[in-house]
């Protein structure tokens, strides 16, 4: 069986996280918090760091594709698996139409003439193809895709501290006057813009799902931790640097596109079309990430008898019939995108949005619970119990200011319903279970 090696677990990890919503939707929390953005998406990026480490530390002691629905049902029970993991690939599964929509407009835009559905068809079908080869045929690919994102953020990071700097030809350093303002609406804005950018570090959770492939799964999640949280950040608060800095936060194009907007700013020809090109590759990066994370997830149900048996086929270590299951959103979307392609981003979107919550959540409640079981952690988790504490409060806290949120408030009712129902279906499996074996004994 072919295994992926450790820089493909550490590029799977930030090709999960580096999409779209980097690029593009990062340009809400600034219209939120201004200048302030950054101690948004410092305390977003905390979060997420911590999300991460308490993944780390399970992940390195108990290596598995169904990684956090595996933790869960190790802390918690069987129904804590099987729900996180029905939640977590019903959510991805959506994502994956999200993602092949938004693709899907890019080159809609460069091809007018081919439909938007026939563009999600065609990118659905290439990269089921992908997921269906073999585990390091896959990485490869990944490694690349996900290699090109970085190298656009590492480029445009240079040509933003050089413009600050006032090095760049043609462009005068604004030095500290966009930065004067720097909140705005307060700290109000700052917690707003908090809610809204939590949700760009999704994605994260794929490196334990992906680290069980490597052929020393401790190590590759070990050294990937390390390299992917310290990029992450980087990349992440160092746009965020750049943007702000060069441009005045309240500007109309920084909204629509903060990348863009700087690009332009710096007199970069063609610089919308250059970022389409980013975003384009992004999203089909992130598509394969996401298929290949869900994948794992759902054979991972069917070898814990949660999942039809069917599911647990494998080719050259690839669950096939797990990979096509997990498909199954991203060709129905080729449907709704027929039938409503100017609304069917958004529609999915909301479906999904908070589902994230819900997962980090239980990663945060099953490492507390676990770490009482681990002699000698691999990857141990930093300031347990109190950190590990903090992260669940921030989590809930932030899931209770979206219900006080009127325009958040559908979209973390949408996820609890989804949530609810799956929480439901494993506790009659288990009353059914219960049942069964004592007629039988």
């Amino acid at each position: 069986m072919t295994h992926l090696r450790e820089r493909h677990v550490t590029m799977i990890a930030l090709g999960g996280v580096i999409g779209a919503g980097l690029f593009v939707g990062t340009g809400a929390g600034i219209a939120l918090a201004g200048p302030a953005v950054l101690i948004s998406f410092g305390l977003a990026g905390i979060l997420a760091l911590l999300v991460m480490r308490m993944l780390g530390e399970m992940a390195a002691e108990y290596p598995s594709g169904g990684a956090f629905s595996v933790h869960a049902e190790k802390a918690l029970g069987p129904w804590a698996g099987f729900t996180v993991g029905w939640t977590y690939w019903a959510a991805v599964g959506v994502v994956l139409a999200v993602e092949a929509t938004g693709a899907a407009k890019i080159a809609a835009g460069w091809v007018p003439s081919v439909p938007q559905w026939a563009w999600v068809l065609l990118f659905m079908a290439v990269l089921t193809v992908v997921n269906l080869g073999n585990v390091r045929s896959f990485g490869e690919f990944e490694f690349w895709f996900a290699g090109l994102k970085v190298a656009a953020i590492v480029v445009f990071l240079g040509l933003g501290v050089l413009a600050i700097a006032g090095l760049l030809p043609g462009t005068e350093s604004p030095g500290t006057q966009n930065l004067q303002d720097f909140l705005p609406n307060g700290w109000g804005g700052v917690l707003a813009a908090f809610m809204a950018t939590v949700f760009a570090f999704g994605g994260l959770e794929v490196i334990t799902i992906a680290a069980a492939d490597a052929e020393d799964p401790r190590h590759a999640i070990k050294k990937a931790l390390r390299t992917a949280m310290t990029r992450l950040l980087v990349f992440y608060l160092g746009s965020m640097v750049v943007v702000v800095t060069l441009l005045p936060w309240n500007d109309s194009d920084v909204g629509a596109s903060p990348y863009v907007a700087v690009l332009n700013r710096l007199g970069i020809p063609a610089a919308g079309q250059i970022m389409n090109v980013v975003i384009f590759v992004a999203l089909l990066s992130a598509i394969n990430a996401t298929l290949y994370g869900a994948a794992r997830m759902l054979s991972s149900l069917a070898e814990r008898q949660e999942a039809p048996k069917a599911l647990l086929a494998r080719t050259n270590g690839v669950p096939r019939n797990a990979v096509l299951a997990s498909t199954a959103f991203g060709f129905f979307s080729v449907l709704l995108n027929y039938l409503w392609p100017d609304t069917v981003f958004l529609l999915l979107l909301n479906a999904v949005g908070s589902a994230l919550l819900v997962v980090w959540g239980f990663v945060a409640v099953s490492q507390i619970k676990l770490r009482r079981t681990i002699q000698n952690p691999t990857v141990p988790m930093w300031g347990y119990p109190y950190l590990s504490y903090a992260a669940l409060a921030v989590i809930v806290g932030i899931i209770g200011l979206m219900l006080a949120d009127e325009q958040a408030r559908g979209q973390i009712l949408s996820t609890g319903v989804l949530v609810a129902a799956v929480a439901a279906t494993a506790v009659s499996r288990s009353a059914w279970r219960r049942r069964s074996l004592r007629d039988r004994t």
